[in-house]
């Protein structure tokens, strides 16, 4: 294995996945959100940046190659389990996530049986796209389970809709609602729009997968 620059993002991508977790275990919240929010934008943007940097230096590798989709996928379902968590177990939130972790799971088997044939089930720019969806729908649910436990204390045990109206009066700080509906609400219903087109783009690209995976699962 060669320690070339993109390998070495991608490894360092690898650790950040767990460094996520880790930040609910040393700092209080908000900050553990804040801080998980900023591994996870980091580690996802060296995503594009290794895959960019191998090909332009040529740099490309089967030791990069087999880690970046791991690396992708450790990232995706910690962050997922985290938010699930904290999103106080919200059914629009679990049914995409359950749909999304199946996936990542049938599609692994599925390589690990195929073995030397697992070079078929190549990484399509649809499973592109769709590992894209899935960590800005993550990133912007980071957002909003922060947002939500600072409106939370700011709040003090008022509803959004009696906070926002001491907005209105100038009597509480207008940073922390965007209107009746409160700041973390608009984030977390834009990041289930995204984390269910996240799913269906998931779903697609895993029936594509196991359409090409057909042809060596029959029996002679």
């Amino acid at each position: 294995m060669r320690w070339t620059l993109p390998n070495i993002l991608t490894v360092m991508r690898l650790i950040a996945a767990p460094g996520v977790a880790v930040m609910f275990l040393y700092f209080h919240r908000p900050w553990a959100d804040w801080f998980a929010l900023a591994l996870f934008v980091v580690a996802a943007i060296t995503d594009w940046f290794d895959g960019y940097i191998a090909r332009r230096w040529q740099q490309e590798s089967k030791f990069g190659a087999m880690l970046d989709p791991i690396a992708d996928k450790a990232m995706v379902v910690i962050a997922l389990v985290i938010i699930t968590g904290y999103s106080g177990m919200n059914p629009w939130l679990i049914l995409p996530v359950t749909l999304i972790l199946f996936r990542e799971v049938f599609v692994s088997g599925l390589r690990e049986f195929l073995a030397d044939k697992a070079g078929l089930l190549k990484v399509t720019k649809l499973a592109k796209w769709k590992t894209t969806a899935q960590m800005v729908a993550i990133a912007v649910l980071f957002l909003g389970t922060g947002l939500e436990h600072l409106e939370g204390i700011a709040r003090r045990g008022m509803t959004t809709e009696q906070y926002a109206g001491l907005v209105t009066q100038g009597l509480a700080d207008p940073l922390r609602s965007c209107g009746a509906r409160g700041c973390s609400s608009v984030a977390t219903l834009v990041g289930l729009g995204l984390i269910w087109a996240a799913a269906v783009l998931t779903l697609i690209t895993g029936w594509d997968y196991f359409r090409k995976s057909l042809p060596f699962l029959k029996d002679e």
